[in-house]
């Protein structure tokens, strides 16, 4: 895909959710999930007005099954009875019948094609004829159709939210883990909700590597190209972590393609409370054009394999989120891979002593590094931000596996709250955390579960033992 610096917003169609509509001209929208358990009514609505409060326009929620779908016309009811109208959106994984039920009350179903009605990822090779695999495409379709024809009752608007980590062994075993099958998993279903003249959708192709996730993006707008589709694009950066190194990745991955005018709807995933996620979320979509201005002036600098980026923001996180978004891209697509940042007087941090500016904007500059994969200089963690399937406390579990694992530099570890993506998504890590049932936690090295159904109590300590005597092992 080209990409064409000077900031202009790819034109889409307009997908119509609730009472607002996502696409077209339209405002980008920022979004969030709640983590709280969805069959709890008082904490899903208190928890969903925090994130409306926070400036939330959609609010996802997870239903695991049909008792959790059916109570989202509870959860609805509360927050409508109290002046709260902002469009309910289904989380809908492994069980095509709960997305029928959710489309009944909410007012968008987000299915995934990965498990919606191919079996749960086992990274299993799979041969099939040419007749075989047409197969495999008809069987969707004959689930999908009645579900179309269920929110079109309802005027319920769908979301095809393809994920990195939960692309099924099908897909995996004719495209590989690639660019390519994460696009044709989605393109499999527009194709369906295209020709049925479905037009209320909106697509999502989310990864944890922020590289894997801008190809695919550009990929898939590609491919919608070909294909006479103009679908509206949700963006964000799956199991990005939290603190300053979530907010970076995010920045670098969905500012790449912000920059480049793709994107009608954000959510910065983070492990923090969801309210949190909001205002990083606005300030990426506030700061588009600039960092489209700022983004052409890096690339114009390069030399010697090198970005120097000279900008100010009024605080250290709008700085941070700045120079992310400018040059995002760039890395990502290899222009350069070293990076010097500067801060203009006008800039608060210029104020600090030279030796702690200095040691701050080469951190940062290092985080972006990481960030676009070029180059690692600390431990990786990939966590997910939770949702009512996790189980456990991820972030008091984040914040002892970071305590003791923080000096294993290049190391990566997966934290994730369920099965959803777990597996998927640590492909790319060395060891996984894995929230397997309530108070129960598997633990994978690589791609392998090494144990499973670990007392919660007991998995941290254990998986710190897994890390020091392979590094033992490696050692002697």
């Amino acid at each position: 895909m080209e990409n064409n610096h000077a900031y202009k917003r790819r034109k889409s169609s307009v997908a119509h959710v609730g009472n607002i509509a996502i696409g077209g001209d339209n405002p980008i929208r920022v979004q969030s999930m709640t983590t709280t358990n969805t069959n709890d009514t008082e904490a899903c609505v208190a928890q969903a007005k925090r994130i409306i409060d926070a400036g939330g326009e959609l609010v996802r929620l997870t239903t695991q099954g049909s008792r959790e779908a059916e109570n989202m016309k509870n959860i609805s009811a509360r927050l409508k009875k109290d002046g709260y109208m902002q469009p309910l959106v289904a989380d809908v994984h492994f069980n095509a019948h709960v997305a029928d039920v959710a489309a009944q009350y909410c007012e968008k179903v987000r299915i995934n094609p990965g498990n919606y009605v191919d079996p749960a990822r086992t990274f299993k090779k799979l041969e099939y004829t040419d007749e075989e695999y047409k197969a495999e495409l008809q069987k969707i379709e004959a689930r999908l159709l009645p579900f179309l024809q269920i929110c079109r009752e309802h005027n319920t608007a769908v979301r095809i939210g393809v994920n990195h980590g939960s692309l099924s062994d099908r897909i995996m075993s004719r495209y590989g883990d690639t660019p390519a099958g994460i696009v044709e998993s989605c393109m499999e279903f527009l194709r369906i909700f295209k020709r049925e003249h479905f037009d209320d959708v909106v697509i999502s192709i989310k990864a944890s590597n922020t590289v894997v996730m801008v190809q695919s993006v550009r990929l898939l707008v590609e491919a919608m190209d070909k294909e006479d589709m103009h679908y509206p694009l949700h963006l964000g950066v799956t199991e990005a972590g939290e603190g300053e190194d979530g907010r970076i990745k995010s920045a670098v991955g969905i500012g790449a393609l912000l920059t480049e005018g793709i994107g009608d709807t954000i959510r910065v995933s983070l492990s923090e409370d969801p309210e949190c996620e909001i205002p990083v979320a606005r300030k990426l979509v506030e700061l588009i054009p600039e960092c489209a201005r700022l983004r052409a002036e890096a690339e114009s600098s390069i030399k010697d394999d090198t970005i120097t980026l000279r900008l100010d923001a009024p605080d250290w996180e709008t700085f941070q989120l700045k120079a992310a978004m400018a040059v995002g891209a760039l890395l990502i697509d290899r222009k350069a891979t070293k990076l010097r940042l500067e801060c203009r007087t006008e800039t608060a941090e210029a104020n600090s002593p030279l030796s702690t500016l200095n040691s701050k904007l080469n951190t940062l500059a290092d985080a972006l590094l990481q960030a676009a994969r070029i180059k690692f200089t600390k431990t990786e963690y990939i966590s997910c931000p939770g949702c009512g399937r996790t189980l456990y406390n991820l972030q008091e579990t984040i914040a002892r596996i970071k305590a003791a694992t923080s000096h294993l530099v290049g190391l990566k570890i997966g934290i994730m709250g369920c099965i959803v993506n777990g597996p998927g998504e640590m492909a790319d890590a060395d060891y996984g955390y894995v929230g397997a049932g309530r108070g129960k936690i598997s633990l994978y090295r690589k791609k392998e579960c090494i144990e499973k159904n670990i007392p919660e109590e007991e998995a941290v300590d254990r998986l710190l033992a897994f890390i020091e005597e392979d590094l033992k092992r490696i050692e002697s």
